[in-house]
């Protein structure tokens, strides 16, 4: 019996060893740009683009999360998403940054995200296609429908997300 156990600690060891000295499979960054696959079906997709776009011009509010309130950029994503997907988001942008799958400029479609910013991202908005955002921008503002070619947007360091 003494034999048996001081075996089956030996294996125990060698197994507990073996998985710490392996070396970790390769990993996507959150920030890298993957597959893209969507948990949003397409008519989700179109219903969230078009609801943002429907938004437009309620009034920017830091903090707002609601059409009677007013906006910011976390806080209409959050709003469109949730009443059209089901689907609650990070509040803040830095969190956006991590939500859903990082996709590439090209796999953009309808209802992804636009994560702008160097390091910590600083702002974000719903891609509604033909290369334009929906985004709450600042304070004194209104909700507006923004190209990302525009001559700002287009030099802005920008991630894309999809959920």
């Amino acid at each position: 019996m003494r034999a048996l156990h001081s075996l089956c600690l030996t294996v125990a060891t060698a197994v507990l060893l073996a998985a710490c000295s392996s070396t970790p499979s390769p990993k996507q960054t959150s920030r890298t740009p993957g597959q893209g696959i969507s948990r949003l079906s397409t008519e989700q997709a179109d219903d969230i683009a078009i609801h943002a776009m429907g938004l437009v011009g309620t009034p920017y509010r830091y903090g707002g999360n609601t059409p009677d309130s007013g906006f910011d950029c976390s806080g209409l994503i959050g709003y469109v998403y949730r009443s059209r997907a089901g689907v609650s988001p990070p509040r803040t942008v830095a969190q956006l940054d991590e939500f859903g799958k990082a996709i590439s400029k090209s796999d953009l479609r309808v209802g992804d995200l636009v994560v702008f910013g160097r390091g910590t991202p600083t702002h974000a908005g719903i891609y509604v296609g033909e290369g334009r955002f929906v985004h709450a921008p600042s304070t004194g503002g209104t909700v507006r429908l923004d190209s990302l070619s525009s001559t700002y947007w287009s030099k802005q360091p920008t991630a894309f997300r999809r959920f």
